[in-house]
């Protein structure tokens, strides 16, 4: 659980960050989207701010191993509370929701396998984000976490027209480095020193591969802070979520002029 100094801090941090604290951007709207990825029907979590007029940008949210969530629900809610149109991603598909993780572990495999599987789920979604009538097809952003970090490097080596990609202590493994010269945008790398699930080596790989394909890319390592920061266990992933939150959040910013 955040301590009510840290939740004080991130509210703070928002704000100021966002700019966009006024009360009559305070009505977000909700709702479960089904689209569909070849036969396989697929259920998203679409979040936005009712109040704000015309098109604006649009960050796909990509989920954890154990599924769309309320995780990843609340990440599109703070989203949309910052004036985007959020979009939750499904890569699993509609009801595929892991109970254990080794149901999750079991679900995940396949998408890691399956590298052209996880690309398709994964631009499928983005394609419901950009074919809402409130988003501007041309500003779009996606924020994979853990296991969404994965498909999120995958669906940038594919090409996919986003202007960066976030990843949040991603996992990184088995990616074909030569694809980084596919991407369109920037990448922000937001991850823990400690994080045993992808250790820096391998973090380290997709720093080199972008690197080499002349990417542009910002690095944040945080001290103390092991896999799975943003549900924090100690003092240094609490300090660890806040700050990667008001990075992305800036990053944003920076990236749209939003």
């Amino acid at each position: 659980m955040l301590s009510a100094a840290i939740k004080h801090i991130l509210l703070v941090a928002l704000v100021a960050l966002s700019g966009l604290a006024s009360p009559a951007q305070a009505a977000i709207k909700t709702q479960l989207v089904e689209y569909k990825q070849g036969d396989t029907t697929l259920e998203g979590y679409l979040a936005y701010d009712d109040a704000v007029q015309g098109k604006r940008p649009g960050v796909l949210v990509i989920h954890e191993w154990d599924g769309l969530g309320d995780y990843v629900k609340k990440r599109a809610d703070m989203l949309a509370q910052l004036g985007y149109v959020a979009f939750a991603a499904d890569i699993y598909g509609k009801g595929v929701r892991p109970k254990s993780p080794q149901e999750a572990g079991a679900e995940a495999g396949k998408y890691m396998r399956d590298r052209n599987l996880a690309r398709a789920r994964a631009l499928a979604g983005l394609d419901a984000l950009k074919n809402n009538p409130m988003v501007d097809p041309s500003k779009l952003a996606a924020i994979g976490y853990c296991f969404g970090g994965t498909v999120g490097i995958e669906m940038a080596y594919a090409g996919a027209p986003l202007a960066a990609t976030i990843t949040i202590h991603g996992t990184f493994r088995d990616h074909n480095a030569e694809d980084a010269k596919n991407i369109k945008g920037k990448a922000l790398i937001l991850h823990g020193a400690e994080d045993q699930v992808s250790p820096l080596a391998e973090v380290n790989k997709i720093i080199e591969a972008l690197r080499k394909a002349k990417v542009g890319f910002q690095y944040e390592l945080y001290s103390g802070a092991d896999h799975g920061f943003s549900t924090p266990q100690n003092a240094a992933e609490e300090r660890a979520n806040v700050q990667s939150i008001a990075s992305s959040t800036r990053y944003l910013k920076e990236l749209f002029a939003h």
